[in-house]
């Protein structure tokens, strides 16, 4: 009967036996008999305990009914109840001990080692890695050896204890439903006269199952917990592949979803753990990504890197988490498998897995299966999304993928890839640049690998909630970094603060000051800066600028190209976080969400203030301003006749622009130069003419009135012909000229009050009005008395 595993027969003999034997106990030889029937019943006991055991690991109805039928007849419910739960706790340290003894003695290569020996923990810090010892010297050098389980085996062996501590949990789970259904059926009807006591015993043994049960749910999954939690710190994670570590992430996710389902936790332990190891290993993912950055930008020739149009980044896989299903690029069959899992998702997984199947083997292959789209490298010769990114002209379609990672302009004057009508051509401005060129987003390789390491900083969050503040700020370091970049390399000049046209806001100034504190090691080139070590961790050297980058060239418009490459793909850099935010916003926690805020006002949004400072630089040099004051100089002011011509200065001004036109026209057959670039531009380009015009007007030593006239007849001529080549409205710095020339005609009172009114001119302005245009009206007490006017307000300057 034991034999056939009939628990509950073998003691229903064994106790009728007894109560058979009870009865003759008189005799000496039933006296004897009954003692061994004893034995028996206690070594059924032990056997009942061994197959109460098994039902640990491999739940099965039947044979757990035998059971505890078997231990009901014995009249020791209670018992079995205590013994299960040791039975399971037992069931967590071997699965476990098992697993990772496995994997270390296949790391090993010889079973020979005496690991069996060990304790768990010890095992879980093991590395066999390049170890030349005898094997009989193996197992006692690995004790004294820290380190850890061989990276290769690690992942599977993580999935294979999870997996066999699924199976753990799930009998736990199927002996709880086993005793819900039972206390829902009949008892056994018992004699009229025994009923009432036993129905109370029943009702005593229930109870205590039912509370030992429910406690014993939450004392399983606390060893559970400890238990990956060991095989989870005794490896230092921080150099493993970032697809590796995501991998880890998504197992230890799904393993915190079941004990979530199994006794309503919320995995505290886990949770801790595996925030220690992320936030080890994303300070040193993230210090090598920094570093990295600096060396794609100090190797940056910022040429385009040519992409469709309609270029998004939900085009590129590192983006495929925030939504697969929108993506034009999942195939059907993929939406109708993503639809099924939806509905699957509802069932909790103790439902999809209660009789079949594992959640860590269906979400390792899930895993499998989606990480070439995930986690693709950046090569693109082997992935067909993101070739579609990335732009074809019609006649290019057959040409070799890696000739297109840099952007070569093969147009030369050939008809653009969509045809402009011809009116459409004839009636754009000179100053809108989009020739031969569609409005494809501009920016480089090292911009596209920007917004692919943000798209696997937010999956890293979107798994590990705990560590999102962590994350967000380094994705807010990469757009510094990137900014602070394109500043250095293309916008600082030292002319900014004397030309006085407030080319950098304080708020800009503000933001490049805090990232040069908090993210730019100047040790590099301030050898006297004092920087501890683990500040000097936390930040990078300041980039340089390529030397293949040239821009000192009057031939290029100064590197016109290189700049507007760099500085319109940190635009566009910008707006890509500006679509993220509301993404970002969601993972962060309430506590740190000004944070986000402040990055957002503060910094992304100053990235479209950086065209003023990077193309001023351009336009200071492009224009010839010295010979034009030059030629002002010889022009003779104090004439006595109305002249209907204009001075030849005028002309050579002009000429000056339609060259800038027409090499702006060259730039552009090379790099779109969008309407706001090329609005800034001639902005800077007429700010500065005009400038130099009340310059010019301001060395004059003689003026009369037809000299003034005159000066009117010079700035209206150029206004007109200026009009033709540009369609900026209104042209800046237009009154700055005309109030400056009128101010000629101003009484001594009217005078005074313009000095107070017109700051923006200097003093040397001021004070030629004072002297040359009134100079023959007032006398020199009234001169000196504006003069200290002019000075008055001079001073709190310096």
């Amino acid at each position: 009967m034991l034999e056939e595993e009939d628990y509950p027969g073998a003691i229903q003999l064994c106790l009728e036996c007894q109560k058979a034997a009870s009865t003759f106990k008189h005799y000496s030889c039933i006296s004897e008999l009954n003692s061994k029937l004893q034995d028996t019943l206690e070594q059924i006991e032990e056997q009942l305990d061994v197959a109460l055991s098994k039902t640990c690991k491999h739940f099965d109805v039947s044979h757990y009914t035998k059971v505890q039928l078997a231990y009901t007849l014995l009249g020791k419910t209670q018992t079995a109840m205590d013994q299960l739960h040791m039975h399971f706790t037992q069931a967590i340290h071997n699965t476990v001990f098992q697993v990772v003894l496995g994997y270390v003695e296949l790391c090993a290569g010889n079973a020979d080692t005496k690991f069996q020996k060990m304790q768990y923990k010890d095992l879980c810090t093991i590395e066999i890695n390049h170890i030349s010892c005898p094997a009989s010297q193996l197992g006692q050098f690995i004790m004294n050896m820290p380190g850890h389980i061989t990276p290769d085996s690690y992942i599977p062996c993580l999935t294979d204890l999870c997996k066999a501590l699924w199976e753990v949990m799930l009998s736990y789970h199927h002996t709880m439903q086993w005793h819900e259904e039972h206390d829902k059926q009949e008892t056994t009807p018992t004699p009229e006269d025994a009923a009432a006591a036993e129905s109370d015993e029943l009702a005593v043994d229930r109870s205590y199952v039912k509370k030992k049960l429910e406690h014993g749910l939450t004392r399983i999954w606390q060893d559970v917990q400890l238990k990956v939690k060991a095989y989870i710190l005794g490896t230092d994670m921080s150099n493993f592949k970032y697809d590796d570590f995501i991998v880890v992430l998504d197992v230890i996710s799904r393993l915190m979803q079941v004990g979530e389902e199994f006794c309503g936790s919320k995995s505290e332990v886990l949770q801790e753990s595996i925030k220690r190891q992320s936030v080890n290993y994303f300070k040193n993912y993230h210090r090598a990504r920094l570093e990295e950055l600096r060396m794609f930008l100090e190797n940056e020739t910022w040429e385009l890197c040519p992409v469709k149009s309609n270029f998004n980044i939900a085009q590129l896989h590192e983006f495929k988490f925030m939504g697969q299903c929108r993506s034009p690029s999942v195939s059907p069959s993929r939406q109708a498998a993503s639809l099924s899992s939806s509905a699957q998702e509802e069932l909790s997984l103790f439902q999809q897995y209660q009789r079949e199947g594992n959640p860590f083997e269906m979400h390792m292959e899930h895993k499998e299966e989606e990480t070439e789209d995930v986690l693709a490298s950046n090569g693109y010769e082997s992935d067909e999304l993101e070739k579609s990114v990335y732009q074809d002209y019609d006649s290019d379609s057959d040409v070799p993928e890696e000739l297109k990672q840099d952007y070569v302009d093969e147009q030369t004057g050939d008809a653009p890839l969509k045809s402009v009508p011809r009116e459409t051509m004839r009636t754009k401005k000179k100053s809108d640049y989009n020739l031969n060129k569609t409005n494809a987003p501009i920016l480089t390789n090292t911009t596209l690998n920007v917004i692919r390491l943000v798209g696997k900083y937010m999956q890293m969050m979107n798994i590990l909630k705990p560590i999102a503040f962590d994350v967000i700020h380094c994705v807010s370091q990469l757009f510094d970094y990137y900014l602070y970049a394109v500043y250095t390399f293309f916008g600082r000049n030292d002319m900014y603060e004397s030309s006085g046209l407030g080319l950098i806001s304080s708020r800009l100034r503000t933001t490049l000051n805090r990232i040069q504190e908090s993210l730019i090691d100047m040790t590099s080139t301030h050898p006297t800066a004092n920087l501890g070590t683990e500040d000097r961790k936390e930040k990078v050297p300041s980039p340089h600028l390529s030397q293949l980058v040239v821009l000192t060239n009057s031939g290029t418009l100064y590197g016109l190209a290189q700049r507007v490459v760099a500085t319109e793909s940190l635009v566009f850099l910008a707006e890509q976080f500006e679509s993220l935010q509301s993404h970002l916003d969601a993972m962060m926690p309430a506590a740190k969400k000004p944070f986000l805020q402040q990055f957002y006002s503060q910094t992304v949004s100053t990235a479209s203030e950086l065209r003023k400072p990077i193309y001023w630089i351009v336009a200071a040099k492009a224009i010839d301003y010295e010979q034009m004051l030059l030629m002002m100089a010889g022009v003779k002011w104090d004439i006595r006749e109305i002249m209907s011509q204009h001075n030849v200065y005028v002309d050579v001004l002009l000429k000056e622009f339609e060259q800038f036109n027409k090499r702006l026209g060259e730039v552009s057959r090379h790099v779109r130069i969008p309407l706001p670039v090329s609005n800034v531009l001639w902005e800077h380009c007429i700010r500065l003419a005009n400038r130099t015009l009340v310059e010019g007007y301001a060395n004059v030593k003689k003026c009369s009135n037809e000299g003034r006239a005159l000066m009117q007849l010079d700035f209206q001529q150029f206004l007109m012909k200026l009009e033709k080549l540009t369609d900026l409205r209104p042209i800046p710095d237009k009154e700055f000229v005309e109030t400056y020339i009128k101010a000629y005609y101003l009484t001594e009172n009217d005078m005074e009050q313009f000095i107070k009114n017109h700051r923006e001119y200097s003093m040397k302005q001021l004070a030629n009005l004072v002297n040359v245009c009134l100079g023959s009206h007032i006398n020199k007490k009234a001169r000196q008395k504006l003069l200290a006017a002019i000075d008055d307000i001079d001073r709190p300057k310096r």
